[in-house]
């Protein structure tokens, strides 16, 4: 890899996205939703039109350089950059939000190592809803201040994710809090708000591609996509259901691991082996809470899963920045690098792929 190691070191950090600007546009709808004297109905109402006017949609643009890059045509760019967060989570978080507000809800609670917290932390503001928001003891996310101004309250609890979800989910039940963790209840909800991007693609697209590259870590955004494709596919609407590729960090991802012992379910890593960077961090964990559907989802449509290094990473994210114009997140780009790599191996024909990547501003 070429170019300078301080250029790369100023990429390595948490998604941007345009929280305050979007604020000062929905100033006076976000009045309204959070105004707790108004009907509920007429709450919900507003609310639905703020995601509707902020949240999705997000940008599919032909990578024409990528693809002279590594030698395949037909590469498109999914850039959830464009929602307020700067990331796909916002897509859940806003979903999760209105849930808790339609069903009367208070409080939200959930465990976060960063960019989730930043868009729940929204999210809540705007409906009015208080926000707890738990992270991992060691880890320290460039958001936190973020989340805080938001009036996101932060507990630290648990060594690891996996153990900060288990916290913040008996917390919620202890004290009647909406629970807005990945998995249980949820699963089908945040399988619903991610599956908004496979029809985005087909509004875009007009048919399936051949393939949609996902960068995973718990695996919900790249089984939300399956299903939602396998809705169109079963209404009419597309002649396929694509390949489903997920991409993670080398070696510590319980979906890549999985997939390449050949397992039926997703078996969970070693917690003492995993080690994060500030690079990898977004993707790594030792037990993937919706794995087993993203694993079943890429084994079921003919897919692959591969890692990617630090290195490649840092590589990629340069790269579309350089030669495609979008500043993205390293992390996001393990899905590009799964595609490449099996490219590599074993040459795809020509057709047209869609890669998922999450924005820094």
């Amino acid at each position: 890899m070429n170019g300078n190691s301080d250029e790369y070191m100023k990429l390595i950090d948490s998604a941007r996205g345009n929280i305050s600007r979007v604020s000062e546009e929905i100033k006076g709808e976000s009045l309204d939703a959070s105004d707790s004297s108004l009907d509920r109905d007429a709450r919900l109402e507003i609310y639905e039109d703020i995601i509707a006017s902020e949240v999705g949609d997000t940008l599919l643009t032909r990578a024409r350089n990528i693809e002279r890059e590594i030698g395949l045509r037909q590469i498109y760019l999914k850039f959830e950059g464009g929602n307020p967060s700067g990331t796909q989570k916002d897509r859940i978080a806003f979903a999760q939000v209105e849930d808790a507000l339609r069903r009367g809800y208070d409080t939200i609670c959930f465990a976060t190592c960063g960019n989730y917290g930043a868009a729940v932390a929204f999210a809540a503001k705007l409906a009015g809803i208080r926000c707890i928001i738990f992270i991992p003891e060691t880890y320290h996310s460039l958001r936190e201040e973020e989340m805080t101004r938001l009036g996101g309250e932060i507990l630290r609890k648990g060594r690891d994710y996996e153990e900060t979800v288990d916290i913040s989910s008996r917390f919620a039940r202890e004290n009647d809090y909406y629970d807005a963790n990945p998995g249980g209840l949820n699963t089908m909800l945040q399988l619903r708000a991610y599956g908004e991007i496979a029809f985005e693609i087909y509004d875009e697209l007009r048919d399936a591609p051949a393939a949609v590259a996902v960068p995973v870590s718990n695996g919900t955004c790249l089984a939300g996509i399956h299903r939602g494709f396998e809705k169109l596919y079963r209404r009419g609407k597309t002649s396929r259901i694509p390949r489903m590729i997920a991409g993670s960090s080398s070696k510590k991802n319980p979906i890549i691991s999985s997939f390449k012992k050949g397992l039926e379910s997703c078996e969970d890593l070693d917690p003492s082996k995993i080690r994060e960077s500030s690079i990898n961090e977004p993707l790594i964990n030792w037990h993937s809470i919706d794995g087993d559907l993203a694993l079943k989802a890429v084994t079921g449509t003919g897919g692959w899963a591969l890692d990617g290094s630090d290195r490649k990473m840092l590589y990629y994210s340069s790269f579309i920045k350089k030669n495609e114009g979008l500043s993205v997140l390293p992390a996001s780009t393990a899905g590009l690098i799964a595609l490449r790599d099996y490219h590599n191996r074993q040459e795809l024909p020509g057709d047209r792929y869609v890669v998922i990547l999450t924005g820094r501003r």
